[in-house]
């Protein structure tokens, strides 16, 4: 079981009319876990009011394990309501930026 092993274990969801979803990540070859996901390409930070909205997305899909993805930052209520519920990961723009810099190094050191 990895995370997106193949394209089709992603699922593109974005778009109007999303219902706070941007994309699916099947874990299994099932379909029976799956962690959505949100994505923001702002300038500006990410508050409570956009985390809420997902949360409220994920419950919509009756999901257990979100992962919100900006560019940007989290403010301190945004963050502080992550860490009050249960299933909801947060990627800011340097995590992101650590992340993709990770995989760069393993891919070039193989």
């Amino acid at each position: 079981m990895g995370y997106g092993a193949t394209r089709a274990d992603l699922q593109r969801v974005g778009g109007s009319g999303d219902a706070g979803i941007d994309g699916i990540i099947s874990l299994d070859k099932l379909g029976l876990e799956k962690v959505y996901v949100q994505a923001k390409r702002w300038q500006n930070s990410v508050g409570r009011p956009e985390l809420q909205a997902f949360y409220g997305a994920l419950a919509g899909h009756k999901a257990r394990k979100g992962v919100f993805i900006t560019t940007s930052v989290f403010i301190a209520q945004a963050t502080d309501f992550a860490l009050s519920v249960e299933g909801i990961v947060l990627v800011d723009g340097n995590r992101l930026q650590n992340c993709s810099y990770t995989q760069d190094r393993q891919r070039l050191f193989r």
